[in-house]
C-alpha cells in the first residue's frame, strides 16, 4: 500500500463519484467488460491455486506509476493477474503479446520477500487503547500511512482470522492467522484541529497494533 497507491487521507482529487453497492453486478461493475477482471482472478487464484487474493493486491501496488495513472481500477486486475500468472509459468510474455498483438505490459518483478506477523501475544480487547506501529516496508502492507503512529480505541475484534497479509502477499503459506480489529480514531488525531470533529474507524490486523502507554 506505501507509494502512489496509499491516498487515504490526501487532498485535492475532488469529489468521489459513490455509489451504494447491491447484489446486482450492474451498479458494481459499469463496463461489460469490468467483471470478467475478477472472473480471471478468481480462475487463478481459485480455480488453478497459482496465487492468494493478497499476492494479487501486492501485483496491483507492483504496477508501475505510469501505467497506474493511465489505467482503470478493474484494468489494474488483468494487469496484476496477467503478471502473477506469467510468474507462475501458466502463460508467457511472448503469448500475452501475441493475443494482443502488441506488447503486453506487465507489473514490476517483485523485490520484496514480506515479513511474519507478531506471535505470542495476548489479543487486545474491545475499549482498549492501541497506537498504530509507525512503519514503512518494502513489500505488501494493508494499513494506511495516515494512521500510522496515531492512537485510537478498539471498538469490535473479529472472531474469524485471516493470514497476515504483509506475509500472504509475498506467496507464503504459513502466515499466521490474526484477527482485524476495528480501531476508531479521533479526525483531529489523524488531522490536526484544522479538520471537522468526528471519527473514523479503520479495520486494522492484530500485528499493526501496540497497546497505547500512557
Amino acid at each position: 500500500m506505501d507509494g502512489f497507491h496509499d491516498l487515504g487521507g490526501v487532498q485535492g482529487f475532488g469529489a468521489i463519484d459513490h455509489k451504494i453497492n447491491s447484489k446486482s453486478y450492474k451498479p458494481v461493475f459499469k463496463k461489460d467488460w469490468e467483471h470478467l477482471a475478477y472472473t480471471l482472478m478468481f480462475l487463478g487464484a481459485g480455480h488453478l491455486n497459482k496465487f492468494n487474493i493478497d499476492q494479487v493486491r501486492h501485483a496491483v501496488e507492483r504496477i508501475g506509476l505510469r501505467q497506474h495513472v493511465g489505467t482503470e481500477y478493474y484494468e489494474r486486475y488483468v494487469i496484476a493477474t496477467a503478471t502473477l500468472l506469467t510468474e507462475a509459468g501458466v502463460i508467457t510474455q511472448q503469448e500475452l503479446d501475441e493475443a494482443l498483438g502488441s506488447h503486453f505490459q506487465l507489473a514490476t518483478p517483485n523485490h520484496s520477500t514480506g515479513r511474519s506477523a507478531i506471535a505470542d501475544r495476548p489479543p487486545f480487547e474491545v475499549g482498549d487503547q492501541v497506537t498504530v506501529r509507525d512503519e514503512y516496508v518494502s513489500g505488501h502492507i494493508r494499513v494506511p500511512a495516515y494512521v500510522r503512529g496515531k492512537t485510537g480505541v478498539v471498538v469490535h475484534r473479529t472472531t474469524e482470522k485471516w493470514p497476515f497479509p504483509d506475509a500472504a502477499g509475498h506467496g507464503h503459506t504459513d502466515a499466521l492467522p490474526q484477527p482485524t480489529y476495528h480501531v476508531e480514531f479521533n479526525t483531529q488525531e489523524l488531522w490536526g484541529d484544522a479538520a471537522d470533529a468526528g471519527y473514523v474507524v479503520v479495520d486494522l490486523f492484530e500485528s499493526y497494533l501496540d497497546k497505547a502507554t500512557a
